[in-house]
């Protein structure tokens, strides 16, 4: 029987990270990886297949070449059992291979609602991780004309502005009542739903789809209002689902919510298994609650966390809980959220006060290609610390949330924000006089000292 050290079963981002984030801390190991597709796809740039990129082809991610420099041994195959007592994994071609520690980083599945009728005809499509099956659907897609997709998240708007872009007559379909609600406040939500609108994005929020319409193909889909709406393909970006079959039936702990369940070293109930990525157990940074939160940000991060205690406990390098780092672009304007939403705040009864502040990203604004700048922050009323923000503007939407990613991970508070020293460029960055984040900042402090002066 085969053996290493190390084995990963899983190749996408969590697996990549981990085998190589392992290899380096304990270069002495041995590490092998196991992945069922010889391509692994870029799971962010999924959407962009279908527009953007002209094919596939440049959406793969570079694993066979990162694994053979870093030092770890690539396999294609599909592991079907796991003998977690005897540490060894069964192969779909019948081989084992025996290890020391075991990291399960399996991913996730896209969601196909058993409630919905008619999601078995053609031009029905989720959206997996799966090269030959979006090669196939993007062929099938190019011959139709009028697509709905059911599911406003940030994938949803992604594809659905991809489609209007390739000429696409589109429609967003969205039950909540607002497009990106679980990840924008209302003020913000609907300044994108302009956005995607003004570029030819049919919205319909507050319905869902309750049937796809149609003898053997799609002929459209009808409303929970009885609204039917003429359409020759579907796609579901209605969430994902971690994949922990393999888990589950080789007895490793599931949690109610259907994830591995994971302290915060990423081990598993199982001695020497871990566990990282959509397929592991998830808590918010700031309520701690579990929470269904998948991202590439956030398994590459426990990923780390478990490749650098796979031997040694690091007690300084523990995962501490998903602060829900999200950012796209619909065309050149950039928005992007990290933490809690003031909506989310309140539902959880923390006290909160915002500061929304609305600048430039560049100094002087008549420079060309200035863009706005809509910066929001939360933070808990009493204490100060900053516990969410939001952000639409040009392209460094993306890193400036970020930044606020890393306020929240640190525990600043709106004081230490103020003081924070920042460097700025005329061509790159807002005016240090009226940078937008500390901007925001400032108009909570303003409420802050407001209500202690009147409590004096």
């Amino acid at each position: 029987m085969k053996k290493t050290d190390v084995l990963v079963i899983g190749g996408s981002a969590a697996g990549m990270v981990v085998s190589m984030t392992g290899k380096s801390a304990y270069p002495g190991k041995k590490f092998t990886m196991i992945k069922k597709q010889k391509d692994v796809m870029v799971p962010c740039g999924i959407p962009y297949i279908f527009g953007t990129l002209e094919d596939s082809k440049q959406n793969i991610m570079p694993v066979d070449m990162l694994m053979e420099k870093t030092g770890v041994e690539s396999l294609v195959a599909e592991v079907v059992a796991i003998d977690s007592k005897a540490k060894n994994v069964k192969l779909i071609n019948g081989e084992h291979i025996g290890y020391d520690k075991l990291v399960l980083a399996t991913g996730s599945l896209p969601v196909m609602p058993s409630w919905l009728k008619g999601g078995e005809k053609e031009n029905v499509f989720t959206i997996p991780k799966d090269k030959v099956y979006l090669d196939e659907m993007k062929q099938k897609l190019d011959a139709c004309k009028r697509v709905a997709v059911i599911g406003a998240g940030f994938i949803g708007v992604e594809f659905s502005d991809e489609f209007a872009r390739t000429g696409h007559e589109v429609v967003l379909i969205e039950k909540l009542p607002n497009i990106l609600g679980l990840a924008f406040d209302v003020e913000l939500s609907d300044k994108i739903a302009v956005l995607l609108e003004e570029r030819g994005v049919r919205i319909r929020t507050g319905s869902g789809v309750t049937e796809i319409l149609g003898k053997t193909h799609v002929e459209g889909v009808m409303l929970d209002n009885g609204e039917t709406i003429n359409v020759d393909a579907v796609i579901l970006s209605m969430g994902y689902k971690p994949n922990v079959r393999l888990a589950q039936e080789s007895g490793i702990y599931i949690d109610e919510g259907g994830f591995i369940a994971v302290d915060e070293y990423m081990r598993t109930h199982e001695p020497d298994v871990f566990a990282v990525g959509d397929c592991a157990q998830k808590r918010d940074f700031v309520t701690r609650r579990r929470v269904n939160t998948m991202l590439a940000s956030t398994a590459c991060a426990e990923a780390r966390i478990a490749g650098m205690n796979l031997f040694q406990l690091e007690t300084v390098k523990t995962f501490s809980g998903t602060i829900a780092i999200y950012a796209t672009a619909v065309g050149k304007t950039g928005f992007g959220t990290a933490g809690l939403t003031e909506a989310a705040a309140r539902k959880e009864n923390i006290d909160v006060l915002t500061g929304l502040f609305e600048g430039v990203d560049r100094h002087p604004g008549t420079l060309p290609k200035t863009q706005k700048q809509v910066v929001k922050l939360i933070a808990a009323r009493n204490s100060g610390v900053i516990i969410g923000g939001e952000v639409i503007g040009g392209l460094s939407a993306g890193e400036l949330t970020n930044v606020i990613g890393m306020i929240i991970q640190n525990r600043m508070t709106v004081n230490s924000l103020l003081i924070t020293q920042i460097g700025t460029h005329p061509l790159l960055t807002a005016s240090p006089a009226a940078y937008p984040l500390i901007k925001a900042a400032e108009i909570i402090d303003k409420k802050m000292r407001a209500k202690q002066s009147l409590e004096v």
